[in-house]
């Protein structure tokens, strides 16, 4: 008896003890889990956040789209919700004609014709990976206060409307599932109504106030659509409820912003940055913010320049977003799209000045992606599966290159100036890693030519690299070249050409 009492209170010692270790191990959880709680609502605990981590900076290509109401009447451009209301507008005449006047057939009664029948997020995914982007994800929401996932917040989404699928969510899963990271891009800031009088317009906002139009509407459902609310209302249950909603049911790894975000009171924009962050954290998630404008401090996101891009190398990390099409970031149905080249080109220019390039395609109604658009980004995405070392996981040289051909100065005020460049193979930008500069001609080199290389000239490089070895990516030719201070970099150009987009010189030094 005395030696089952002994074993039982050595039993009871040890479960005291068990319970006593797992309560510490519980409350130390419970203290981590505090610690990494990490940010406030304040400006100056948001800039603790490392706003570009390392896989950022690498990733240098990600792919988004514009998808949405708007592609199904494919006309104009994906403001037609707005120019739709405008008499005087091409859109107006449009939607008369083929639709019936818009106070009678609004934006919303495109829901339901918005199958997207056809639309496969695991075909979707695939192709981004094979055009070369470490990141994708879909335009969340637009202007237009259309949702393109499962919300509960307004039931202008499509799982309750047009597609009935969770477009987001399965997104999400296929983009991740091909190991690529996930971006929602929000637009929403300027689907609210800010004008206070019928008739009167307020350029703030993406809907016109006009009398007997339906974002007038009174109706509850309808002011989901149209922003038209009381401001606070929106501004907490609408614009920042959205943003809460898709961070929790999809975890993405960039939420990135479209202007008029500096509208949106301050601490609604410190709250979602704290929720944000926070969230990452928890999952430990290098989260990216970007935005346009001076929206949001750069201690805490990334910069992004549309449709235009830096003359200069940047300090930190920046992005350009840019569409492959020449016209509408929506589908319509007489969309041109860019030559493979030129959009190989803007990327080339913009890592050779330690930026990244968000690059839109434009889906249809139905879920396909056109034929032209897929050829032009797999054109891309074969050149860097075989020349990607010079643009994967480099950075900025101390110059971005030499040449002819200038970047204009700016942002969207300049864009169609950087719309219409063109580079040729007379332009070289540069990008390093290690020990390796690499020379990106923007073109083909001409067999046998010398090609002569300013930028490694001693009174620009000032302390001028030991070169041990030089190649042309993609050919086994042993290259003739020489180097002389005071003109550069001298080499001769291989029997035939390697790569009619562009051509890449590798220079390797001794470390």
């Amino acid at each position: 008896m005395k030696k089952f009492r002994l074993q039982l209170l050595r039993i009871s010692i040890l479960f005291a003890f068990l319970g006593c270790t797992e309560n510490k191990e519980s409350q130390k959880s419970e203290i981590i889990a505090k610690e990494k709680q990490q940010y406030t609502k304040d400006w100056a605990s948001l800039g603790h956040h490392n706003e570009s981590p390392e896989w950022f900076k690498n990733s240098k290509l990600g792919i988004y789209f514009h998808w949405g109401l708007y592609s199904v009447p494919a006309f104009s451009s994906e403001w037609y919700p707005r120019w739709m209301h405008f008499k005087d507008h091409e859109v107006y005449k449009h939607h008369i004609e083929k639709y019936g006047d818009p106070s009678e057939f609004g934006y919303h009664d495109f829901a339901p014709m918005f199958k997207a029948e056809k639309f496969n997020a695991d075909e979707w995914a695939q192709l981004f990976k094979d055009a070369g982007a470490q990141f994708a994800g879909p335009v969340a929401e637009h202007h237009d206060g259309y949702a393109m996932w499962d919300s509960d917040i307004t039931p202008w989404n499509t799982m309750d409307t047009g597609p009935k699928r969770d477009i987001t969510g399965e997104l999400e899963k296929a983009i991740k599932g091909k190991g690529m990271k996930f971006i929602t891009a929000f637009h929403h800031a300027k689907n609210l109504q800010r004008s206070n009088e019928l008739g009167v317009e307020n350029p703030k906002s993406h809907y016109p106030y006009f009398e007997g139009m339906p974002p007038t509407s009174s109706d509850p459902d309808l002011q989901l659509m149209y922003g038209n609310m009381e401001p606070e209302k929106w501004y907490k249950e609408v614009w920042l409820g959205k943003l809460k909603e898709v961070i929790d049911k999809y975890q993405p790894d960039i939420v990135w912003f479209d202007y008029v975000l500096g509208d949106i009171p301050e601490k609604y924009r410190k709250e979602f940055a704290a929720y944000y962050l926070n969230e990452a954290v928890k999952s430990d998630k290098e989260a990216v913010i970007v935005r346009k404008q001076h929206d949001l401090p750069l201690n805490m996101s990334v910069e992004d320049l549309e449709q235009a891009r830096k003359n200069n190398i940047g300090t930190k990390t920046w992005m350009t977003d840019a569409t492959i099409s020449d016209g509408s970031w929506c589908y319509t149905a007489d969309l041109g799209v860019k030559a493979a080249a030129d959009v190989l080109h803007m990327l080339i220019d913009i890592v050779s000045k330690n930026g990244v390039l968000l690059l839109n395609v434009s889906p249809k109604a139905d879920g396909t992606i056109p034929d032209n658009q897929k050829d032009g980004i797999l054109k891309m995405g074969a050149w860097l599966k075989q020349y990607g070392e010079a643009i994967y996981g480099t950075e900025a040289w101390y110059t971005f290159g030499e040449g002819p051909t200038k970047e204009p100065e700016g942002h969207f005020k300049n864009h169609k100036a950087f719309m219409k460049l063109k580079y040729s193979n007379k332009d070289i930008r540069y990008t390093t890693k290690d020990y390796t500069i690499y020379g990106i001609v923007l073109g083909a080199v001409e067999p046998d030519k010398e090609l002569l290389l300013e930028a490694f000239a001693k009174d620009k490089i000032h302390d001028a690299p030991s070169i041990e070895h030089v190649s042309f990516l993609g050919s086994d030719e042993e290259i003739e070249w020489s180097y002389n201070e005071e003109k550069g970099l001298s080499i001769k150009g291989p029997s035939t050409i390697i790569d009619t987009m562009a051509t890449v010189l590798k220079v390797e030094i001794s470390q």
